[in-house]
């Protein structure tokens, strides 16, 4: 184990910090900050009893602005309630939009519907159609929550959450800090101008490796969804391996 140890300059910079710094509205007492990380566990171990049931899921992602009626809102729906036909439970963000798309095909259908909620001083409330409904407090243990219950990811078309959900889905594969998971665009059209931008910027400037931006698929039809996932996993299976599940456990 790597030891690190601060070199007598950066002591002097510390206590010449702290001494210059005065205290603001963010700064805890110790114990608040215990406390504060207590809060963080018991959201953390509430969330994966809960969810340890859950086998096998497919987590949908999308925007919370998209009304019903849309087309990517009725394409979500329909992509949830053939998910739920064909055995998966499904897991969104537990909000309006695409979320609630998710929500209400899954709900109809004979698996369990499931939101992951997060408060926010705008735009997220739960919606009504939920088996089983968890509200968190801190986004870390939602993103944990979506990536350790997931046998696959959907991202319909969305915003800064959707991407940032993405984004940190790819990450985990890439850097071997997960099993390698189904991560489907559905909408080509929407999706493509990023696709063709990390190409040539990101893999044309060496910033990722030429196979990264195959850890994607772009599928626009629900049904061909369904069938990719399980193709992915025809010949494994859908338990993990055991190194796949140290990999989960170590996340």
């Amino acid at each position: 184990m790597t030891v690190h140890r601060e070199s007598d300059k950066a002591k002097a910079k510390l206590k010449h910090a702290r001494a210059n710094a005065g205290r603001s509205a963010l700064d805890l007492t110790p114990g608040q900050e215990a406390w504060r990380a207590l809060q963080m566990m018991s959201e953390f171990v509430y969330a994966t009893e809960k969810l340890r049931p859950v086998k096998p899921a497919v987590s949908v992602f999308g925007s919370a602005r998209i009304q019903p009626g849309h087309p990517w809102y009725e394409r979500t729906v329909r992509l949830a309630r053939l998910l739920s036909e064909a055995g998966f439970s499904v897991i969104s963000g537990g909000g309006p939009g695409v979320m609630q798309a998710a929500n209400q095909g899954a709900f109809g259908g004979p698996s369990l519907s499931i939101g992951l909620n997060i408060q926010l001083p705008h735009e997220q409330h739960g919606n009504p159609w939920q088996d089983m409904g968890i509200s968190f407090k801190y986004f870390f243990n939602r993103k944990l929550a979506f990536i350790r219950s997931s046998m696959a990811l959907v991202c319909m078309p969305g915003g800064f959450g959707t991407l940032d959900e993405l984004c940190e889905a790819l990450t985990l594969v890439q850097t071997g800090k997960t099993r390698r998971i189904p991560i489907i665009l559905v909408d080509a059209t929407f999706w493509g101008g990023l696709l063709d931008w990390m190409r040539g910027q990101l893999l044309g400037h060496g910033l990722i490796s030429p196979g990264d931006v195959e850890l994607m698929r772009v599928i626009d039809d629900p049904a061909a969804v369904v069938e990719a996932i399980f193709d992915a996993y025809e010949r494994e299976g859908f338990a993990p391996s055991q190194a796949e599940r140290q990999l989960m456990f170590d996340i």
